[in-house]
């Protein structure tokens, strides 16, 4: 009797915010970069354009598509990029179409015959109380964005957001439950768009109940990464109809360019 071997693709997405590009090239990350073997990487505040950046270095590697969503507003500033060694059949940049919201660089679509992926900055509410309702507005503004999307069904939405969604996503819960990104009007909102829009964390789908895994550790404390003092505001959230095809979601918190450490999807294909 024959035999029938079947085989399926996968692809293995990472997530970073970089906290600029061009420092963390001087840390060894192209060395890291591909030690890891990704298909697609999705960098956050990148702060720089592509033109600062050797990008036939990345070429070198492989990821010979790329896009970049640098930010207009500030130089120096913001900007995401998705680097893939797979042709996307498009690219999107921005999601407004307003220059308030898509001059800082944060929102970039590579498209693929199957899969759509975002990578995305979300706003940081730090700077005071405009800020703050700048990215509640922005949030919203995001949110029906995705709603008008032909993709929505096979997208994946990774990147910073900027929010630790539960109590076991950050170390102090008690503590930070009035700082920005751990408010409860934040934390609302993203279980909003996880339930009301159809989409998953990957890594609490899979993982619903592990401790202490985070993403950022503040630079303002010298022993915070150390004593892993930190926050899970780092996501790669999928559509639900994709859920079936998610076969792993981890984090790297050994990769330190960044205050930020990758975050890791692989999805069937």
């Amino acid at each position: 009797m024959a035999i029938t071997f079947y085989f399926t693709q996968q692809m293995k997405i990472i997530s970073y915010n970089i906290n600029g590009i061009r420092a963390a090239l001087g840390k060894d990350f192209l060395a890291w970069l591909k030690g890891e073997d990704c298909d697609v990487l999705c960098l956050q505040e990148v702060k720089a354009t592509a033109t600062q950046v050797p990008l036939t270095a990345f070429e070198a590697l492989g990821f010979h598509h790329i896009g970049w969503q640098a930010a207009t507003s500030r130089k120096g500033y913001s900007g995401v990029a998705i680097f893939s060694k797979i042709k996307p059949t498009q690219i999107a940049y921005g999601y407004a179409g307003s220059e308030r919201e898509d001059s800082e660089g944060r929102v970039l679509r590579m498209d693929f015959e199957n899969l759509s992926i975002m990578n995305v900055y979300m706003p940081s509410g730090t700077s005071g109380t405009e800020r703050q309702e700048f990215k509640m507005q922005w949030m919203h503004d995001f949110q029906a964005y995705i709603n008008t999307l032909p993709q929505k069904d096979k997208l994946l939405i990774c990147g910073d957001y900027n929010i630790a969604h539960h109590p076991i996503d950050i170390h102090a819960p008690k503590r930070n439950e009035k700082n920005s990104g751990f408010l409860p009007e934040e934390r609302a909102w993203l279980s909003e768009f996880f339930e009301t829009e159809n989409f998953i964390d990957t890594f609490r789908y899979l993982h619903p109940e592990l401790p202490a895994h985070y993403t950022w550790w503040t630079f303002r404390s010298k022993t915070a990464r150390l004593n892993n003092k930190g926050w899970r505001i780092d996501y790669q959230a999928i559509a639900k109809p994709l859920a079936n095809k998610l076969k792993a979601a981890y984090m790297l918190p050994d990769a330190k360019h960044s205050d930020h450490c990758p975050t890791v999807t692989v999805i069937e294909s």
